[in-house]
């Protein structure tokens, strides 16, 4: 099947079906250093959403418009939280969803997950499959995600590609489709050979979109060493014949399926195959696909707009102190002034100015259709998991939360301050930076983690933006669990009896907090019928 065969658009679509069919809604993921950042900032230069790769002089410059903008991700060199851009291509609207690539930020990343139809996985090509990107593709799986793969930094040393699909097919236990094909690697790393179209894309060394060579067959050894000099032409066109014969030709369906992953080769950092991976992108990633709420499932071409909220930031603009929900619109159209009904309070809220965002810089929105992500200013009203309808008692699932690995009590140097960290930290745990925890006791709060850097990122960002001094002490608590119980007399009797260990999240839902996982299993088996978990449905608790 053509690797790059558009589905044709039916002139009998209606025109919201249209704008939905236009949409291409997807994240990147990695292991941290694969270059997923440089592949973002590659992919709008080919959007035409930046024009200078790397860098914006001047005033532009000011306004970070790299994906990483948080101050603490420029000085480490790491994305901490999840950017959203929004741009054109070629008649087709992305929505790029930049993920952190860091373990201890995986929740966030789990999150955006929720909200996207499609993945680009960016392996290193000297690598190959490392433990974030396994844990990340699982997630994909669990949601059915298409995959497309794009192996980066060809330029450099690398393994044998071979190799490489052999690992992704054994190590992901998913086929692999070459869709290009390096010529040479290393320094010698010429360009590639679109195995679809037959034909040669070579590096441009002013790093633009080199144009495709006339077809040529693949075991021309002439033709190849003519077209790239310097390259080991016997061997291309042995590789080359080796790739007909034993690798899978890309198939639609099994890609749309999450059982097939197209793969692409090329250099982010030298701008080399991020077009093609866009073209792939467009041509076969999945328009917006259907929502499953509770009760129903939502297909996006449903005229009622409906969305859900799976991130919050505060502080984008820190000469504002603003508050931003990232709602995916799941079907229908939003326009700038609608009202919605926000499902978890059943209160009306009025639209009047959604964002799209290209990193830290926005737009007014003013309509936006299903497979959108828009920006939606607020002042608390609005959490992670809500979910927003034209009237409709709809609630979305899926978004996770997952129990803390790490519990610490913060230490406020100025205890006058105290009433000011409160709400401080309750608008960090509504972004979700951390979990914030109150025990029954009355005793201080705890803050909750993934992984030590996000103290850190507490710590950052409380200074910086709260102008607060905070150190953290250890707990005598190790493990956080949601508790839950059919009857809820027992559930209040259990409560009671551990009260010493118990304490409420941000929804209110009760948490036992213990010392380690045989105390949870103690108090279990003491307890029958109390249910404890380590992950929770924000949506479905949100409901």
């Amino acid at each position: 099947m053509d690797a790059l065969a558009t589905p044709p658009a039916t002139d009998a679509a209606s025109p919201l079906e249209r704008e939905v069919a236009r949409r291409r809604t997807f994240a990147i993921i990695s292991h941290p250093d694969a270059g997923k950042t440089t592949l973002t900032e590659k992919l709008l230069l080919f959007g035409g959403a930046i024009q200078l790769a790397g860098q914006v002089k001047a005033k532009a410059e000011r306004r970070n418009t790299r994906s990483d903008w948080m101050a603490i991700e420029r000085e480490r060199g790491i994305s901490v939280v999840t950017s959203v851009m929004t741009f054109e291509y070629e008649g087709l609207v992305y929505n790029l969803l930049d993920t952190p690539g860091h373990e201890d930020f995986s929740e966030d990343t789990y999150r955006t997950l929720t909200a996207v139809d499609s993945a680009v996985m960016v392996i290193d090509a000297a690598k190959g499959i490392e433990a974030r990107t396994r844990k990340l593709f699982e997630v994909c799986r669990l949601r059915d995600i298409p995959i497309l793969t794009f192996i980066n930094k060809m330029d450099r040393e690398t393994r044998d590609p071979f190799d490489l699909l052999d690992e992704i097919e054994k190590t992901l236990a998913l086929d692999t489709a070459p869709v290009t094909w390096p010529i040479g690697r290393g320094r010698d790393f010429a360009g590639t050979f679109d195995l679809t179209r037959q034909r040669v894309r070579l590096i441009d060394p002013d790093g633009r979109h080199s144009p495709l060579s006339e077809p040529i067959d693949p075991s021309d050894t002439a033709a190849i060493a003519k077209l790239a000099p310097g390259v080991d032409a016997a061997a291309t066109a042995e590789e080359l014949a080796l790739v007909r014969d034993a690798c899978n030709p890309f198939d639609l369906a099994a890609f749309r399926e999450g059982h097939l992953t197209p793969v692409f080769f090329g250099s982010a950092l030298r701008n080399f195959g991020v077009g093609d991976l866009l073209d792939g992108l467009g041509a076969n990633a999945p328009s917006p696909r259907a929502q499953q709420a509770a009760g129903r499932t939502v297909e996006a071409s449903e005229p009622r707009m409906s969305a859900f909220v799976f991130k919050i930031q505060a502080n984008m603009d820190p000469n504002h102190r603003d508050r931003i929900a990232f709602a995916r619109l799941c079907s229908g159209k939003l326009t700038r002034g609608m009202k919605a009904k926000l499902v978890r309070t059943g209160k009306q809220m009025s639209l009047a100015t959604p964002q799209f965002f290209f990193a830290q810089d926005r737009a007014l929105a003013e309509e936006a259709y299903a497979g959108d992500v828009v920006g939606i200013p607020n002042h608390g009203s609005l959490r992670i998991g809500d979910t927003l309808t034209e009237g409709e008692e709809l609630s979305f699932v899926g978004v996770p939360s997952f129990a803390p690995e790490i519990l610490r009590r913060v230490k406020l140097a100025d205890a006058m301050k105290a009433k000011k960290l409160k709400q401080a930290l309750q608008e960090m745990a509504e972004e979700g930076v951390v979990q914030v925890f109150r025990p029954a006791d009355g005793s201080p709060a705890m803050v909750g983690v993934v992984g030590p850097l996000q103290l850190d990122v507490l710590k950052n960002r409380l200074s910086a933006e709260y102008s607060l001094d905070i150190g953290f002490d250890s707990s005598e608590f190790q493990l956080a669990r949601w508790v839950t119980c059919e009857d809820p007399k027992r559930l209040d009797e259990f409560a009671t009896a551990n009260r010493s260990g118990m304490a409420e999240d941000l929804d209110g839902d009760p948490v036992f907090l213990a010392s380690s996982a045989f105390m949870i299993g103690y108090t279990g088996d003491r307890w029958p019928g109390i249910v404890f978990t380590d992950i929770k449905d924000v949506k479905k608790a949100a409901a």
